[in-house]
């Protein structure tokens, strides 16, 4: 299950640029994803490994280095488990799986992460995952099972943080023209793609993230697609580029005015031990209304926080 507050924005940033790494790492964004992936030249893939891992080894705190290795049914992808965990120090955060197409790849990789910390002597399930579930045709048909797949494995469902989901990927597997229609909204399928994955992380009680906004220039686009999400249930979103990124980190973070209405919601409630309705401003509020209002304080920032008592 998910730990902590979630996280807002996750920067991609190709594993073999120095130059962009340092400029993602001055960014303010939660969590940078290294990538091995899509953004590399498999030709440039080892002298990535190299500079990711050594990335790893001296990073401080902040942001979380999380780092996207290739598919989990390729061969690539072990090649990239072995350098990342060859070192005595400098594990990341999490793994970013791509192009899964079922939950049992993430029960299967889970296991090999076990082993490799174990090896190095890391604490076991240290290292998080977040699964982009959407970007082959059978990962968007897997999706519903992912419940019972992993609810039979709950050491590989403790070690995940959170799904997302992929357009670029799905589109070019389906070979469709365009993934948005005259108005700029997206076809049915890949509305489809995306409520999936907000419904399956529900389901394992995980963070939903939002995948990409490709046009890294669009301000407006990215704010309309922001309050979509945030309107939705997605706690955060990946990001292409560090200029999306305040944005980002603005729109998952609870105002002031949100986390008051939260604070008296949770009081309402401890006022009133063993209610399942109160009346707050002479509105009746149910226990959905508490959940929602924890959620809110739990992603605020520490100082908008309060104790919610029970």
């Amino acid at each position: 299950m998910s730990h902590g507050a979630p996280l807002r924005s996750l920067l991609f940033v190709p594993g073999d640029s120095e130059r962009k790494q340092a400029k993602a790492l001055a960014s303010t964004a939660d969590a940078l994803i290294l990538d091995l992936e899509d953004s590399v030249d498999p030709a440039q893939l080892p002298a990535a490994r190299q500079r990711v891992a050594q990335l790893l080894s001296a990073r401080g705190t902040a942001p979380q280095l999380w780092v996207r290795v290739n598919p989990p049914s390729s061969a690539a992808c072990r090649d990239d488990l072995q350098a990342l965990y060859a070192a005595a120090a400098g594990a990341p955060a999490g793994l970013v799986l791509p192009k899964v197409s079922s939950a049992t790849e993430v029960v299967e990789l889970a296991g090999e992460l076990g082993a490799l910390e174990a090896r190095r002597g890391t604490a076991p399930g240290a290292t998080r995952l977040v699964v982009i579930a959407t970007e082959t045709p059978q990962g968007l048909l897997g999706l519903p099972g992912y419940a019972a797949i992993l609810g039979g494995a709950p050491q590989a469902l403790a070690r995940l943080a959170g799904l997302t989901w992929g357009a670029e990927d799905l589109s070019a597997a389906l070979g469709a023209l365009d993934k948005r229609d005259a108005a700029g909204e997206l076809t049915f399928i890949f509305q489809l793609a995306r409520s999936a994955c907000l419904l399956a992380a529900a389901a394992l009680g995980v963070q939903a993230i939002d995948g990409v906004y490709t046009e890294f220039q669009d301000a407006a686009g990215l704010h309309d697609e922001l309050s979509s999400a945030r309107r939705d249930g997605f706690s955060g979103k990946l990001a292409i580029h560090p200029g999306q990124v305040s944005a980002i980190n603005e729109a998952f973070t609870p105002s002031e005015a949100e986390c008051e209405h939260a604070r008296r919601v949770v009081a309402a409630f401890a006022a009133a031990p063993g209610a399942g309705v109160v009346s707050l401003d002479g509105r009746m509020i149910d226990r959905p209304h508490l959940l929602q209002a924890r959620r809110v304080l739990a992603s605020a920032p520490p100082g908008r926080r309060a104790v919610t008592g029970r």
